[in-house]
């Protein structure tokens, strides 16, 4: 019971945690640690109100009492942390890992030492869960190597079963495989070497061979994933693990069977069990590898019967399958040439080669059949089978083919024996005339035409088979045109049946023109024959007697041609005309044109006509009708019907200067515009005019009046001009064209005609002010008044700028509201430009102050007798203290005057400086004293500086009040001591409420004598005077009776104090009844503190008082705290105060007696 009443205690007295009750809350936690009581101490702690208690202490007692968690929280010394964790299995493990958050990364590993060192079983998986929250942290290989430290597999398989699905570390995913390994858990290292791609396969599948794992599985993915299927079989093998062997390719890969089969042959396996195997995977094998493992080994027989099956069972076709069998068979000797030749499904290049080494005829055979060309021909010939070779050629009938044999360098030492074989044997034997074509060709490629011609002349001239085959006349023709020209001629006569259109072609190419006409004469091709005399032998006669023998319309059209190309034009239109061919009337026209021959092309139009309807041909017509001059035959042509460009001919008739001609074809159409302008060409100015109207389109209009201002006929010219002017994009050129020629006053009378047109526009009132500045300027202002509106004034304001023309330049900036510019023109260029009222007027909507400040200077140098009229309208926009420095610097500020007077009002210092500098130089001191007293914002001690040395008395004085206002009260009154104003030295000191200062000032007037001002004095300055000093003063110097008006004030004041405190400390009424009265006064001064009777009262502290003043029987009162004695009575006016004016100081108030006539004027 105690110890719960004394926790109730505590808990009341500690409701804070306050650093000075430390000791009482560690004992309040120590009471119930030590007695039994620590779940009251848990929650004590649990409430976490107390943070000053001893703490290593406390966890002391927690470890005893069986705390451990609470005492975890309190120790901070790592020897004592180790030691609590052996008992870690007590705690929960959450509070455990937040725990170790609060440790150090050194002292965390330790911990973790610890805690595995102690009971490795039991707090495994605190360590896996601590390990897994701060992995980061600590770093995952330092936990790693902890783990292993301590043998703690499933620990270190737990822990990195969290991290290694997010890890991308190589050691990570090994150490997890390993651990995993160490656990047996091998269905987890199965997915995890399956599954990741970080872990290094080599590391990885040298540790599983060492591992001996009882199930292979993931070692079989290992291999396969990253193709190490040789060592994985070369392991099972040797280990005796067949089964897995059986296992990987029936079920995981059988498309490694060949690398399977390979690492097996290599090991020695016996040969049935390797066909057992290829039997239970059947045709998942792939059959290239397979043979390609098997042939390197020399062990293809081993695949026979598997081969066999795949054929016979599977029907299958690939390549690879029949080329072992292709292998097979030659190497058994199995009827190879038959299977060669019979089987469609082997690879003919792989069994080719295979062959080569064992039997040529049967690489010749499997070469043949796959087409193998060059492997073929190098086959045959290191071996000597030309024969082959030869009929293989005439059989083939490839060009590349044959160019290989008979013009590559590397056959260059077999070409001969081919080419016998060729010619001996292979081209006789052969009945395929296709197949002699191409070894015809062959030859001559290889240019080996005297072989050549020799057996084709055997072949077609002997052999009745093909003496009238035509592609053997055809290349008996192409090789003598290629080896032997000479008999070229001679077979083109005896022979028949070539072709001769190709022939004469290529005997063209090979420039044998003659031959070429004799094929085409002899074939009948006449045009093909001209063609020949006219482009190759180039004989323009002769083909004019070729074509007058044939008469053909054809041959003369292209004779025509001909002619034409050799730019007779004359002769040409003549076979064109004979021809009656008109397809190229194009050329013809354009040659005609080009020499003139105007009268012959018109009878060549005239045949071109009568094929049809062709508007270029009717065209021609015409213009070649007018360059003839026959007008006649034109106008009866354009007025009949046709089909003629007759706007086409029109310009080109005006362009070669054909007026009239051009004038008939414009008038037709009718075409006004461009009859306008040709009737202005023909100098009829009013009819072009007039069409020009009936035009109505801004080039005629302008190409008229441009031909009527050259011939200087401007009235017509206006009419143009004002059908131009109204359209913007003419109107600049049509004035820059005037004005080039010097013709001012037309176009400003044409622009002023046009103003009044309802289609005016600003461009034209902008050209006129422009034409105006530049050669009528005495208009320009007039027309800017009327017309600024409508005009585009920046373009005009530059050129009046550019034409010094100031006063239209200002009016233009005003009217832009560009009163800064404006402003600028007028102060530049005052005696143009400026004017008073104008200047007034834009001043103040200048958006510069800077140019306020300009026209204020531009006035004082100009016109000051207006500057007070200026500034009167600047008064708000302008810097007042800024102009008072301009107009003092240019020495005018008495100019300003007035301006001056009228911002006084505001209280500036530099306005107000300036008016009492004015104020100094015109000596009128009045204005001056009313300026300082009304506006104080001066300054006072520079003016006073200025004024003390004055000349006129009055401007002293105002000094000296300026030192007064500036408590300069010595400076004051030694300045009105100088001029002997009296009255102000007393004000002065007066004002100064300076005790030392009156009294020297009393001093002063003792030592020169002036009683009056002494007097004075005492009066004013009443309340700074000390009595004794007075009386002292007074009584040594003879003044008493000057002193004794203070004297008396002093008594009055000071009876009047007196009776005042005596009503406040008397005793009460029937106190006063039981008292005789002089004891009741001295009863009520001893309890007062007040001297009796015949002593002076209370002693100031500036001494005490000579005697033979006092009243007899009685004090002079209290004094004042400096020493001075309070008058009482008769002197003071009411109220008690000394500040009462003086009349001169020749009445003083409340001063009597004889006294009163002894006050003169100062």
């Amino acid at each position: 019971k105690m110890i719960e009443q004394c926790n109730s205690l505590l808990l009341d007295v500690l409701k804070e945690s306050k650093p000075e009750e430390a000791d009482l809350q560690t004992k309040l936690l120590e009471i119930n640690l030590t007695n039994g009581y620590a779940n009251v101490a848990d929650a004590i702690l649990s409430n976490n109100i107390y943070k000053h208690y001893d703490r290593p202490y406390i966890a002391s007692l927690l470890e005893k009492a069986g705390l451990y968690q609470r005492a975890l929280e309190h120790y901070t010394e790592l020897k004592d942390i180790k030691r609590v964790l052996q008992y870690a299995h007590s705690m929960s493990q959450e509070f455990l890992v937040e725990y170790f958050g609060t440790l150090s990364l050194e002292e965390s590993l330790e911990c973790l030492q610890a805690l595995l060192k102690s009971n490795k079983t039991q707090n495994s998986s605190v360590v896996v869960a601590i390990a897994s929250k701060y992995s980061e942290q600590l770093g995952t290989n330092a936990l790693i190597e902890l783990f292993e430290q301590y043998k703690c597999y499933d620990g270190l398989f737990m822990f990195l079963q969290q991290l290694v699905n997010f890890s991308q570390d190589p050691h990570v995913h090994f150490k997890y495989i390993e651990a995993a390994v160490k656990v047996n858990q091998l269905s987890e290292v199965e997915r995890i070497v399956q599954e990741s791609q970080y872990y290094d396969p080599e590391t990885v599948r040298d540790f599983l061979m060492e591992s001996k794992l009882s199930d292979q599985v993931p070692l079989i993915v290992v291999c396969d994933r990253h193709g190490y299927v040789e060592s994985l079989t070369h392991y099972l093998y040797k280990n005796n693990l067949l089964r897995y062997i059986e296992v990987y390719l029936q079920k995981v890969n059988a498309t490694q069977t060949p690398a399977v089969i390979g690492a097996l042959l290599d090991d020695d396996c016996n040969e049935d069990y390797i066909k057992s195997l290829l039997q239970s995977v059947g045709n998942s094998c792939p059959v290239a590898e397979l043979v390609e493992q098997v042939e390197k080994r020399n062990r293809t027989k081993i695949i026979l019967n598997w081969l066999q099956d795949r054929i016979s069972k599977d029907g299958n076709t690939e390549p690879a399958t029949h080329n072992a069998m292709a292998y097979i068979c030659v190497d058994l000797n199995r009827e190879p040439e038959q299977f060669l030749n019979t089987n469609p499904y082997y690879d003919s290049l792989a069994v080719g080669k295979y062959c080569e080494s064992r039997d040529p005829h049967l690489a010749v055979v499997a070469y043949r059949r796959g087409k193998c060309d060059k492997e073929l021909v190098e086959c045959t010939n290191r071996n000597g089978l030309f024969r082959a070779q030869a009929r293989y050629l005439v059989e083939r009938q490839d060009d590349e083919l044959w160019e290989f044999v008979l013009s590559g360098t590397e056959n260059e030492q077999y070409r001969r024996n081919v080419i016998d074989q060729i010619v001996q044997t292979a081209l006789p034997e052969s009945k395929n005339p296709d197949a002699i074509t191409v070894a015809v060709k062959a030859f001559m490629a290889a240019e080996l035409p005297n072989e050549l011609i020799e057996l084709l002349e055997k072949i077609v001239f002997e052999c009745s088979d093909f003496n009238g085959n035509r592609h053997l006349q055809n290349l008996l023709i192409l090789t003598a045109i290629k080896a032997d020209k000479d008999k070229v001629m001679d077979y083109v006569n005896r022979l028949d049946a070539y072709d001769a259109p190709d022939i004469a072609n290529i005997a063209i190419e090979s420039e044998l023109y003659e031959a070429a006409f004799v094929i085409f004469r002899k074939a009948q091709y006449h045009a093909q024959a001209i063609d020949v005399l006219i482009n190759h032998i180039d004989n323009v006669e002769r083909a004019n007697e070729f074509a007058d023998k044939i008469n053909s319309p054809e041959v003369y059209s292209r004779l025509g041609k001909a002619q034409l190309d050799r730019n007779l034009v004359k002769e040409s239109m003549e076979s064109f005309i004979k021809a009656s061919d008109h397809q190229y009337y194009s050329e013809v026209i354009d040659a005609a044109e080009e020499k003139e021959m105007y009268s012959e092309l018109v009878k060549f139009l005239q045949m071109c006509r009568t094929k049809g309807k062709d508007p270029n041909v009717e065209t021609e017509l015409i213009y070649a009708l007018a360059k003839t001059d026959n007008l006649r035959d034109l106008d009866d042509f354009i007025n009949g019907p046709n089909c003629a460009n007759i706007q086409n001919v029109g310009d080109r008739c005006y362009n070669d200067g054909l007026y009239q001609a051009a004038k008939l074809l414009f008038n037709s159409i009718p075409n006004f515009a461009r009859l306008a302008t040709t009737l202005v060409k023909l100098e009829e100015y009013s009819a072009g005019v007039d069409a020009a109207g009936k035009a109505n389109n801004t080039r005629t209009w302008k190409e008229v009046c441009i031909a009527c201002v050259d011939a200087k006929q401007f009235r017509l010219a206006q009419i143009c001009g004002l059908h131009l002017i109204v359209r913007p994009d003419e109107l600049e050129e049509i004035i820059q064209y005037y004005e080039n020629r010097g013709h001012f006053e037309e176009i400003i009378a044409v622009l002023e005609a046009g103003l009044i047109s309802d289609h005016s526009h600003p461009p034209m009132f902008t050209a006129l002010a422009i034409l105006y500045s530049k050669y009528k300027p005495e208009k320009l202002m007039e027309h800017l008044r009327i017309f600024h509106s409508r005009l585009n004034m920046l373009k005009v304001l530059r050129v009046c700028e550019r034409n010094h023309q100031w006063p239209e330049l200002t009016f233009l900036y005003v009217n832009r509201n560009e009163f800064d510019l404006a402003s600028m023109v007028m102060i530049d260029h005052p005696v143009d430009a400026w004017e008073h009222g104008m200047f007034k007027d834009i001043i103040h909507q200048v958006g510069s102050v800077e140019i306020c400040y300009k026209a204020i200077q531009f006035y004082l140098e100009e016109h000051p007798k207006l500057l007070n009229d200026l500034l009167s309208v600047l008064v708000t926009r302008v810097d007042h203290t800024r102009v008072i420095n301009l107009v003092r610097k240019l020495g005018h500020l008495p100019l300003i005057k007035p301006y001056l007077l009228s911002i006084q009002k505001e209280n500036i210092s530099a306005v107000n400086n300036a008016i009492n500098e004015l104020y100094v130089e015109e000596e009128d001191y009045e204005s001056l004293r009313t300026s300082i007293d009304t506006y104080d914002n001066i300054e006072t001690l520079e003016l006073a500086s200025l004024l003390e040395s004055h000349e006129v008395l009055e401007f002293r004085r105002i000094a000296a009040y300026l030192y007064k206002q500036n408590s300069k009260w010595q400076k004051s009154i030694e300045l009105s001591k100088k001029d002997e104003k009296w009255k102000d030295v007393i004000d002065t000191a007066a004002s100064s409420k300076n005790q030392d200062l009156v009294t020297n000032l009393l001093k002063y007037f003792v030592e020169i004598g002036r009683k009056d001002c002494f007097s004075a004095c005492l009066f004013t300055c009443y309340s700074l005077i000390s009595p004794d000093v007075v009386m002292e003063l007074a009584w040594k110097n003879g003044m008493m009776d000057f002193a004794m008006p203070f004297f008396i004030q002093t008594m009055k004041n000071m009876n009047e104090r007196l009776q005042e405190v005596e009503n406040r400390v008397l005793p009460k009424e029937n106190e006063v009844a039981s008292m005789s009265g002089a004891d009741q006064v001295q009863s009520t001064m001893v309890n007062q503190g007040i001297p009796q009777s015949g002593s002076m009262g209370m002693i100031p502290q500036g001494g005490m008082m000579q005697g033979g003043m006092m009243p007899q029987g009685g004090s002079m009162g209290m004094m004042n705290q400096g020493g001075m004695m309070m008058p009482q009575g008769g002197m003071m006016p009411q109220g008690g105060s000394m500040n009462q004016p003086m009349d001169g100081f020749g009445n003083m108030g409340g001063f009597v007696g004889a006294n009163q006539g002894n006050f003169g004027s100062f």
